[in-house]
């Protein structure tokens, strides 16, 4: 199981953003067996982009999301007071980004590799990162 940060999420699902072609085709893959995870922060923060028109979902916010967050599309992980708990082995200079924190706490808990292009996410070392 890969657990994709928000951007990696929406670069994939709209299209866009810095991902390689091998990403894409490495992710479809992922998806056709069932391999992908967000966590419901993804869903938050997809929601507040979307809201701040940072982003576009056609043909709306609700008709996107339920798509997007089908079970053949990804599995949705909750927060919990584990995740919350798990924030506090995250090393002291880890950014403060609440999003970030929770994210990367739920792949340290789960051991899932996280899908990510945020450099203060890999540069911690925390957490493992997904390459196709």
């Amino acid at each position: 199981m890969v657990l994709l940060d928000t951007h990696i999420w929406l670069w994939w699902l709209l299209g866009d953003g810095n991902l390689t072609d091998t990403e894409r085709f490495a992710l479809d893959e992922l998806a056709t067996k069932r391999h992908i995870s967000i966590s419901w922060v993804t869903i938050w923060e997809t929601e507040m982009l979307e809201r701040k028109k940072r982003i576009r979902l056609e043909p709306d916010f609700k008709t996107w999301i339920e798509e997007a967050t089908h079970p053949s599309v990804s599995a949705i992980l909750p927060v919990d007071t584990e995740v919350v708990i798990a924030q506090r082995r995250l090393p002291e200079n880890f950014h403060a980004d609440p999003a970030d924190r929770l994210i990367t706490a739920t792949a340290l808990l789960t051991g899932f590799k996280i899908a990510t292009y945020d450099r203060r996410i890999i540069d911690s070392a925390i957490v493992s990162i997904w390459k196709p």
